[in-house]
Formats: structure tokens, C-alpha cells, sequence
């Protein structure tokens, strides 16, 4: 079918491209050049992070969380259950059992006030998902790290330009709270490069083991440092580094953010009021932004009432040309989990499963498009 309100475009500043050139002139693209080093300074020095490292992907970022955290067999890790696949599959990889906890009745977040009664001798993190960009309670997730001694990783795929208000009104940016974050620039995201990611260490003791791990487990980076006399193969890794391409293209778009989130923001808001009636009707349900966080406006999503109501209006805006999507599939129930999962029933994650909407959200959807499509899930409503 030919769409012509697509659910995402690639927006593009217009530097990428002069970048991705200069950065082929310094004669040097592969990783950890010119225009990495941009990036990393961009993002430590305006969101505050320890330290950044760029990655081929949010799934690699997850993966070197994972190696950091040196998990063993038998290792337990909490998470929520409707996540991406990338969000449990990192730990899998290093053999951790992964304990699925719910979503909140509020929004798809996990649900914080239920984390403790999960937490046993084998539990060793707590990976939290900013879903949509939206932060649970930090606090809470933090004083449980700290009473249990865990780990805690954000997953912050979605949450660039996002933060959390904490009790004193101090705004930290997330991915700056826990221990390590992932984040995502694929090409849904507010700022892309086509794939790829970034892992931020804000706990120092992991900050010397990253460096080795991205580097393919030899201290390559300390040796252009100078800081030893040749480098040599001393730990498990990877590579995990982006060519400095896909770094000049990342640094065209950071360059713009503010441009980019205040027209993201824009559109948000114009779908907010224009469906906020259907609310106030209890025909659906609209995202909920609480008191402690901010809204960076990476998505906008609808709950509907039931999954047949979810996948009718689907495909009555497929009718009028508009692609919309569900989201996640609830991960304890999936194929290759559910035999591993403890039998709990995890409601709100399964009711966002089934009932959750994503609108079309890009840089381009013009004022009219955001309109038509406020009018044609009008149109779904009044004339079932």
C-alpha cells in the first residue's frame, strides 16, 4: 500500500553530508576520529555524562553494559517486560535469567513500587527503560541499588533531551542517574544517524574497562594516548565503534537539536489537543507526562479501550493512507521467554501490548498532516 502520511521520515539538517566529506578528507574514518570526539564532548558537556563512547548500535551499548557488569550463569536481572528485544537479549547473550516486572497503570514504564519484591540473593541489576522518553521514579530505583547493592543501567534508547525532576527540582538528564545508560541514533529516533548508539559510564570504575572492551579487548586507546608504549590484547570485547562516517553524520544532527525538539514538541502538543476530547469521552486513552519528568516528544501513542478497537482503527488509517503501528509484544510471552518466565501475570504490560497505538511523529509532518490525522481517528470514533 502507498502511504502518504508515512509513521516516520529521516529528517536531515543539511551538514551531513559536508561532515561525512570532511571526515573522509582528514583521511582517517574509522573509528574513534575527528568527528567521534566532537560527539563525545557535545553530549558530556550538555547532558553532564562522565563519559561517553559511541557504538555501532543501542543493541552493542546494552551489550558492553552487560560485559562491564561481569554477568555470570545464573545472574538475575530486572526489567520490564514490554521493552525491545535488545533490552533483555544483551544480558541473555552473558547468560543472565531475566526477571520480567510490569508495566504501571499510568504509562508503559516499569513499575517501580514493584521492584523490591523481585530482588533476591542472584539479582545483581535493575535495567530501566525510559519508555517514550518518559522517566519513572529515579529516586525509588536508586535507593534500591543502593540498599541491595545493585547495578542499575538505563536504557535510554528513546529518551535523548530528556530528564528527571527530582523532590528538590533539580532537573537531571537521564541517562546521567544510573550507573551506565545505552542510547539510541537509529533512524526513528529524535536524532539519528541511521543505526547507532552510545554507552555513557557514569560510575568511574568501569570507565578504563569500557575503553578496552570497545576497542576489541586491547588498550589500543591508551596507547594513542600515550599512555603505554604498545598496545595488546587484555580483556573480552568487541567492535564496538562506529566509523567516524556515521560520527559526522550523528554531529550534523546534534548541532540542531534544539531546532529539531522544539519542532518535535510542537507537533506533540497539536496532537494532545486535538485528541484530548476523545479522552475526556473515555473513547481512548492519552500519554501521561508525570511531575518528575520532562517530555523530550520522541512519540506520541493512544491506548485504546480494547485490541479489536487497536487494530480497527489501524487499519481505517491504512484505509486513508496513514501508517500507525502497535509497539511492543509483552517479552514474557514471547516464543523464546515465555518457557523461562516464572508464570506471573503481568497485566499492564499486556494491555499495552494489545491496545497501544504510535502516531506518525518526524521533523516534516506538516501542521495539515498532524490535522488529518486528528480527523481521521475522529472519523473511527463517531462512525463505528
Amino acid at each position: 500500500m502507498t502511504y502518504h502520511i508515512h509513521f516516520n521520515k529521516p529528517y536531515f539538517t543539511g551538514k551531513e553530508g559536508q561532515y561525512i566529506l570532511d571526515a573522509v578528507q582528514t583521511g582517517k574514518i574509522s573509528g574513534n576520529g575527528k568527528y567521534t570526539l566532537l560527539c563525545h564532548e557535545f553530549l558530556q558537556h550538555r547532558y553532564g555524562f562522565k563519559k561517553c563512547l559511541l557504538t555501532t548500535s543501542c543493541t552493542d551499548a546494552l551489550e558492553m553494559a552487560a560485559i562491564l557488569l561481569n554477568i555470570q550463569p545464573g545472574d538475575e536481572v530486572i526489567m520490564p517486560a514490554y521493552t525491545f528485544v535488545s533490552t533483555a537479549n544483551a544480558f541473555v547473550l552473558r547468560g543472565a535469567k531475566i526477571v520480567f516486572a510490569d508495566s504501571g497503570s499510568e504509562n508503559p514504564n516499569m513499575d517501580v513500587d514493584r521492584i523490591e519484591e523481585l530482588i533476591n540473593e542472584k539479582t545483581v541489576a535493575i535495567v530501566v527503560v525510559h519508555y517514550a522518553g518518559i522517566v519513572c521514579n529515579m529516586d525509588k530505583v536508586m535507593q534500591l541499588s543502593s540498599k541491595y547493592d545493585l547495578k542499575v543501567i538505563e536504557d535510554a534508547a528513546q529518551a535523548i533531551e530528556s530528564f528527571y525532576i527530582n523532590k528538590k527540582g533539580d532537573k537531571k538528564a537521564l541517562g546521567s542517574i544510573g550507573h551506565m545508560a545505552a542510547f539510541s541514533f537509529h533512524e526513528t529516533k529524535n536524532i539519528i544517524s541511521g543505526e547507532g548508539g552510545m554507552l555513557v559510564i557514569n560510575d568511574p570504575q568501569f570507565e578504563k574497562r569500557a575503553e578496552i572492551i570497545w576497542e576489541k579487548g586491547t588498550n589500543r586507546s591508551a596507547f594513542f594516548r600515550g599512555e603505554v608504549d604498545k598496545y595488546n590484547w587484555v580483556d573480552i570485547g568487541s567492535s564496538f565503534l562506529p566509523s567516524d562516517i556515521i560520527a559526522a553524520f550523528l554531529y550534523a544532527q546534534l548541532e540542531q537539536i534544539e531546532t529539531i525538539q522544539a519542532k518535535r514538541l510542537e507537533i506533540w502538543n497539536h496532537y494532545y489537543t486535538g485528541l484530548k476530547y476523545l479522552e475526556e469521552e473515555n473513547m481512548i486513552s492519552l500519554p501521561v507526562i508525570p511531575r518528575h519528568a520532562t517530555n523530550n516528544a520522541h512519540m506520541f501513542y493512544i491506548v485504546c479501550k480494547s485490541p479489536e478497537i487497536r487494530d480497527g482503527l489501524i487499519t481505517f488509517l491504512k484505509s486513508r493512507g496513514i501508517l500507525t503501528v502497535f509497539h511492543y509484544l509483552s517479552l514474557h510471552k514471547s516464543p523464546f521467554y515465555e518457557p523461562k518466565h516464572d508464570g506471573r501475570h503481568l497485566e499492564w504490560s499486556d494491555l499495552y501490548s494489545e491496545r497501544l497505538v504510535r502516531l506518525p511523529m518526524y521533523f516534516e509532518l506538516s501542521d495539515d498532516q498532524v490535522q488529518q490525522i486528528i480527523n481521521s481517528i475522529k472519523d473511527f470514533f463517531y462512525k463505528k
